[in-house]
């Protein structure tokens, strides 16, 4: 197995939370020499507990990551805390080799691989509202299926400043029927949606909202645009996901707008994108995909590229 301070490698994972954890365990156990590149910094760092993982239900995302990393580290995985700058491909060998991938890290170390499997998820754009922030992952959320029912029955409150709003809107009135969209940032809405949000006891309030105040995992105390406040034991809102992708730039690959917003790299039900050494796995290319999905598009990805490594494999050895 290479050491961190080598520069071979068969494959790079960028990404050490769930899908690239679950690619790498998958290459692992492939005995592919695989470097796992990771900053630290998962999506779901602000959370305390995950929900709706089979097998690791209301388990912290640190633990996960660190039973991840263990079970990795046991077929010889190798971690490196540190972001990647730029991929490019790599000049072609005089003696006809694989193509390679050239990686380029922030502290200038260049690394090269036979493939890549990018699994470094996206980060979350907050609406600017003052107070929103420090809540995000203890009172504020953004998914009804990992968070709705630790505050099911209480004060939920929509910050609506997309379409979207109106989707979370309609889906937590299955938790609370002490339900309130904020639409100022939605636009006026037609007769249509209010008469359907309506129909089940949802409350919506037009005016902005100014700000949030209290304690980040307290009650939040909304204040609107017209002075009035309103208390919620939880706010739900969508945040614009952005692709943590630059470093794929030199690459050209192609890329799909998504109906949840941004433009994201193109790729096959396996993660396989336009380039024939890389993969894609997790939120990279999957803004709304969770924890659990995130674990099975690692582990098809990884199983993919093994696949075409060792078909590779053979082809090179046809050639000797």
């Amino acid at each position: 197995m290479n050491p961190v301070g080598a520069d071979h490698w068969e494959v790079v994972v960028v990404g050490g939370s769930a899908a690239g954890l679950s690619a790498a365990l998958t290459l692992g156990r492939a005995r592919r020499r695989t470097l796992v590149l990771d900053t630290g910094t998962p999506r779901n760092r602000f959370a305390d507990h995950m929900h709706g993982v089979l097998g690791n239900e209301g388990v912290s995302p640190e633990d996960l990551i660190g039973r991840g990393r263990a079970e990795c580290s046991s077929y010889g995985v190798v971690f490196d805390d540190v972001e990647v700058q730029t991929v490019r491909e790599a000049p072609r060998t005089p003696d006809g080799g694989p193509q390679r991938l050239q990686v380029e890290l922030t502290d200038g170390r260049h690394l090269e691989t036979r493939a890549l499997i990018a699994a470094s998820g996206v980060t979350d754009l907050l609406p600017e509202v003052p107070g929103l922030a420090p809540r995000w992952g203890k009172t504020v959320a953004h998914c009804p299926y990992c968070h709705g029912l630790e505050f099911a029955d209480g004060r939920i409150g929509v910050l609506g400043f997309s379409p979207a709003g109106l989707h979370q809107a309609e889906l937590l009135r299955q938790w609370t029927d002490q339900l309130t969209l904020f639409s100022a940032g939605m636009g006026e809405l037609d007769l249509e949606q209010v008469l359907r949000l309506e129909s089940r006891g949802v409350a919506i309030e037009p005016s902005p909202v100014e700000q949030i105040r209290g304690e980040p995992d307290g009650v939040a105390e909304v204040v609107l645009a017209n002075s009035e406040t309103h208390e919620f034991d939880a706010l739900f809102t969508a945040s614009q996901m952005r692709p943590n992708d630059s470093y794929l730039d030199e690459l050209a690959l192609e890329r799909n707008d998504s109906p949840f917003g941004g433009n994201y790299i193109a790729a096959d039900a396996t993660g396989k994108t336009s380039h024939q050494q890389v993969w894609v796995a997790g939120n990279i290319n999957q803004a709304p995909a969770n924890v659990s999905i995130s674990i099975a598009a690692g582990s098809y990805a990884g199983g993919m590229c093994n696949l075409a490594l060792t078909s590779e494999d053979f082809d090179i050895a046809q050639e000797l």
